[in-house]
C-alpha cells in the first residue's frame, strides 16, 4: 500500500522531514529514486535536457559504483544528487547502527546534504540521528511508477491531479518503473511548463 499524496497522519508522525517547498511560488521539484541504472537513467537525463530543466536524483550507492559514468553525467548536466542508502535499505528492518553505517557508505560517494529513506521506511530514532547532517526529503506527490499494476495513464494522472505549488514529485529510475515513467514524465513536464511552472532542484 502507498499514498500518492502524503496524508496528515504521516506528516504528524514525521514532523522534521521536508514534504514540500513553498506553496507561494509556481515551482516544482522533480526527484528520481534508486538509480543510476543504464536501462532508464540516461533516457531520463535526455528528457530533462530536451526541456532544459534540472532535477534531484536520490542515488543508491551500489548503483553509483556499478555505473559511475552515469552518475558523473547526472552531476555534469547540473542536476542535484541525494543519498538513498548504499543498498536501498528499509530502515524499519535494521537497527540504527547498521542503517546509519549504510547511509554513510553511500555518503562517501554522493557527498550530499540530502537524504531520502527508501520506501519512506525509517525509524524516528534513525531520522533523529541523521537530522543534523542531512535535509530529510520526503514528498507530497508519489507517481506510483513502481507499481506494476498501475497503468502508465493512471501514473500520469496521479501526478497531474495532486501536484501544486511547491510539490516534491517522485519518479523512479529503476527497471520496473520504465513503462510508466517513460509515458508520464515528458507529458507531466510539458503539462506544467505550459501552465507557467518552473522546475527546480531542492
Amino acid at each position: 500500500m502507498y499514498f500518492v499524496n502524503a496524508p496528515i497522519f504521516l506528516r504528524w508522525y514525521y514532523p522534521n522531514v521536508i514534504w514540500n517547498k513553498s506553496r507561494h511560488d509556481k515551482k516544482l521539484y522533480l526527484t528520481f529514486d534508486d538509480g543510476p541504472v543504464p536501462e532508464i537513467t540516461p533516457w531520463i537525463l535526455d528528457v530533462l535536457d530536451d526541456f532544459n530543466i534540472k532535477a534531484s536524483f536520490f542515488c543508491v550507492g551500489e548503483n553509483i559504483e556499478k555505473h559511475p559514468e552515469i552518475f558523473d553525467r547526472i552531476i555534469k548536466n547540473g542536476h542535484q544528487v541525494g543519498n538513498h542508502t548504499y543498498n536501498h535499505l528499509r530502515g524499519w528492518d535494521h537497527n540504527d547502527d547498521i542503517y546509519i553505517e549504510n547511509i554513510m557508505k553511500c555518503q562517501r560517494l554522493t557527498k550530499s546534504h540530502l537524504f531520502r529513506p527508501p520506501y519512506a521506511r525509517a525509524k524516528k530514532s534513525q531520522l533523529s540521528l541523521l537530522s543534523d547532517q542531512f535535509e530529510l526529503i520526503y514528498w507530497d506527490v508519489l507517481s506510483g511508477d513502481f507499481d506494476l499494476n498501475l497503468s502508465p495513464q493512471n501514473c500520469l494522472q496521479n501526478v497531474l491531479k495532486h501536484t501544486k505549488n511547491g510539490s516534491i514529485i517522485v519518479f523512479h529510475d529503476n527497471i520496473k518503473a520504465i513503462p510508466r515513467v517513460q509515458y508520464a514524465l515528458p507529458k507531466a513536464i510539458e503539462h506544467f511548463l505550459k501552465r507557467g511552472f518552473s522546475f527546480e532542484t531542492l
